[in-house]
């Protein structure tokens, strides 16, 4: 594993925190993405104690990506929906 592998991960991480916390939802998706890649960071390097982190981070990431994706729908369930006024 080059000695690189470690701060290409955690740029990516953290630039996928900034998209998300600018109010980009599918951002949270990037952030699962580096999560799974931290798992095989962890596989690949015998540091197993990142896997359970990299669950934990994963597991909010997913909440926040199922109610971004939420409020996207009912967005665009505002719009079809005729005005009740």
């Amino acid at each position: 594993m080059p000695w690189w592998a470690s701060w290409v991960l955690t740029l990516f991480g953290v630039s996928s925190l900034w998209m998300a916390g600018a109010g980009r939802w599918w951002a949270w998706g990037l952030c699962i993405i580096n999560e799974c890649l931290w798992i095989w960071y962890a596989i690949a390097t015998h540091q197993y104690g990142f896997i359970v982190g990299a669950i934990a981070y994963g597991t909010v990431n997913a909440r926040h990506l199922h109610a971004g994706w939420q409020a996207v729908r009912a967005e665009q369930r505002a719009k079809i929906a005729p005005s009740s006024t």
